[in-house]
């Protein structure tokens, strides 16, 4: 299984398949599509509207790997179900928070 993100100097960029209108706002774990490409799956109770879902999306995983909300930023697929979110922090310590996160 190909891991769900790309190592940076200053964090990692992470793929995520986010789901809006969910019951609750959770992260699921890695799904590998047919096509090879790992992402990790959340869902949250915010529309997708206005961008609600990506704050959303943005403060969860702040929270789940325990950096501030500043470090996180969706950088690609602001309006699409696929998006990049970048990390910033210690790249190593960020992996092995996900890492528990996705088991």
């Amino acid at each position: 299984m190909r891991v769900p993100f790309r190592l940076l100097d200053d964090g990692i960029d992470l793929y995520v398949r986010l789901t809006p209108k969910a019951a609750l706002d959770r992260i699921e774990g890695v799904e590998t599509t047919a096509a090879g490409r790992s992402h990790l799956k959340a869902r949250v109770r915010a529309v997708p509207e206005n961008g609600a879902a990506n704050v959303a999306l943005e403060r969860m995983v702040a929270k789940a790997l325990g950096v501030p909300g500043s470090a996180v930023a969706v950088i690609a697929g602001g309006t699409a179900r696929l998006k990049t979110l970048r990390i910033l922090g210690d790249a190593a310590t960020l992996v092995n928070r996900l890492q528990a996160l996705s088991k």
